[in-house]
């Protein structure tokens, strides 16, 4: 029986980007509301683009902040004109009541998390909303099915740091309160690939929350 190598492998190269810092939410939790975000630092989006591999298959939430993202990093590539492709299971966890409360009154009035970077425990739904384990369930099947469709390709996800988080989940095969732990700054860069061999496959992280100015 013929031993399986390196080129025997599928690699799908994931790079995934938080989008660019959120404008008017006035210090108000947002959730999945959609609002535009501040797309003027030039030079970290043209740092984004020299990191980024050529003609990836480029991915947004369906939250228009993604997007604008996007357009800003494929603006400082001058041979890039791609369309991007919304996935609305990549949205961020959506908040429900919580969304529209003052963040410092809210904090305020919670006991604080020493192991985690969200707003509640994994398992905490937000009243009328998800929570981080039910934006699990919908990330997780989406990038497996990504992964079998695009086996092999670069791909660029523009997304939100609960979205982020829970593809880290999956790729260590962590709890999902562990995965809370993880720092996720907007416009920073996480690279997670996938490897598929005929009879397995299974997950590398090369690197997670790099901010490409330092």
């Amino acid at each position: 029986m013929k031993s399986q190598t390196v080129a025997d492998a599928r690699i799908t190269r994931w790079w995934w980007i938080r989008h660019a810092p959120v404008v008017g939410d006035g210090g108000r939790i947002y959730g999945q509301a959609d609002l535009d975000c501040d797309c003027s630092d030039i030079p970290v989006f043209a740092a984004l683009g020299r990191m980024l591999p050529r003609e990836p298959l480029w991915l947004t939430s369906n939250l228009a902040r993604t997007r604008q993202t996007a357009q800003a990093i494929m603006t400082q590539r001058a041979d890039e004109e791609s369309a991007c492709t919304p996935i609305k299971d990549f949205a961020e966890q959506f908040l429900g009541d919580w969304q529209g409360l003052p963040r410092e009154a809210f904090f305020a009035g919670r006991r604080p998390q020493a192991g985690s970077y969200w707003f509640g425990p994994a398992d905490e739904r937000a009243p009328g909303g998800e929570s981080f384990i039910d934006l699990c369930a919908r990330v997780e099947p989406a990038i497996a099915r990504l992964n079998q469709e695009h086996a092999g390709r670069d791909i660029v996800a523009v997304a939100h740091g609960g979205t982020i988080r829970a593809a880290l989940r999956l790729a260590l095969g962590i709890d999902a309160q562990t995965a809370l732990a993880f720092a996720i700054r907007n416009c920073a860069l996480t690279r997670i690939d996938h490897v598929a061999l005929a009879d397995e496959a299974g997950w590398r992280v090369g690197f997670v929350n790099f901010y490409p100015l330092g």
